[in-house]
């Protein structure tokens, strides 16, 4: 064979991973962008170091520990990623004021495409859409970084204790005690509920579509129908985060009244049901990228809106057009 034919093969065999690997990388790191790099350094490292992979394990297996060595050093460098929600209360919409924090503050959302397995058995992948949701990936911030890789690595991935301690170059027992403490620290900090909506069923399907119609017509009372009591609204860069439909529709009528006559065009993000959210042109010839809303459903209405708007990133991102033409009369 070839030298050119086996470097197509070993990056094929390569590639075969680079999904999943992405899917780890992301749970780990909380960045869209940062677990891309994650796993191109991971696959770098691969390739380069490859004359010295023995077949003591798999292939999979290797490239897991090479991408576990590469999370732990950017997360040893003290990058925790978070949620509004995670920082501070919530401020009443009387008080709310826009502060900006670094991107490197916040907890990104990712396209299913780019970190869920394209065939699975249905049960696992709803298991693994669950791990994806923004408030499990906020809740795994909370763990020391070898404890974020064993929980992700046992319960996420159904990795064996023995397969963990294996990778990790450490013990089963080592393993073990690691997995309890990462349980214990996730019971005092659970996730948010949210409703798996991936698919929609036609419940939650009706929902969206009273959601859609009352954001894009400003209609607050139809708006508020459609929202718990207690739901949240977040929107990064920004630290403030409001909660209630009182607040929201308060927002929605005072500083967020720019958002009149927007339009709302469904996609998916971490699992969940999202919009490209694209405000009217300046010049009224048509419609600008604004935000990406990644939504949760809990219990027949919203109980969050997760509005990132940093739409430079995130649209190119999730394959979204830069701009809507004008509908014609």
């Amino acid at each position: 064979m070839s030298e050119t034919a086996t470097t197509q093969d070993l990056n094929a065999e390569l590639e075969r991973y680079r999904r999943e690997l992405t899917g780890y990388c992301y749970r780990m790191l909380g960045s869209s962008f940062e677990a891309e790099d994650a796993v191109q350094d991971t696959m770098v490292r691969a390739w380069r170091n490859f004359e010295k992979f023995e077949g003591r394990s798999s292939l999979r297996s290797w490239l897991y520990r090479i991408a576990t060595n590469v999370c732990l050093d950017m997360l040893n460098a003290g990058n925790r990623r978070a949620r509004p929600m995670d920082l501070s209360g919530p401020t009443p919409v009387a008080q709310a004021q826009l502060s900006a924090r670094p991107e490197a503050t916040w907890l990104e959302p990712v396209p299913d495409g780019r970190v869920l397995p394209s065939a699975a058995d249905p049960a696992e992948t709803a298991l693994e859409r669950e791990s994806i949701r923004l408030a499990f990936i906020a809740a795994l911030q909370h763990l020391p970084p070898k404890q974020r890789a064993v929980l992700i690595l046992r319960e996420v991935l159904a990795w064996k204790a023995a397969e963990v301690a294996e990778l990790l170059d450490t013990s089963v027992a080592s393993v073990n005690s690691a997995l309890q403490r990462a349980r214990t620290t996730l019971a005092e900090s659970p996730p948010t509920e949210s409703d798996a909506a991936n698919p929609l069923d036609e419940e939650q399907r009706k929902l969206l579509e009273r959601y859609v119609a009352a954001f894009e017509g400003y209609d607050m009372e139809a708006l508020t129908a459609v929202l718990h009591d207690d739901a949240t609204l977040s929107m990064p860069p920004y630290d403030l985060w409001l909660q209630g439909h009182e607040n929201i529709v308060g927002w929605m009528l005072g500083v967020g009244s720019v958002c009149r006559r927007s339009r709302l065009i469904a996609t998916v993000a971490n699992g969940m049901p999202a919009f490209a959210h694209y405000h009217e042109a300046p010049d009224g010839n048509g419609h600008v990228p604004w935000a990406l809303m990644v939504m949760e459903i809990r219990d027949g209405k919203i109980a969050g809106i997760n509005s990132f708007l940093d739409t430079e990133r995130w649209f190119p991102l999730f394959d979204l057009p830069d701009r809507l033409e004008k509908e014609s009369d």
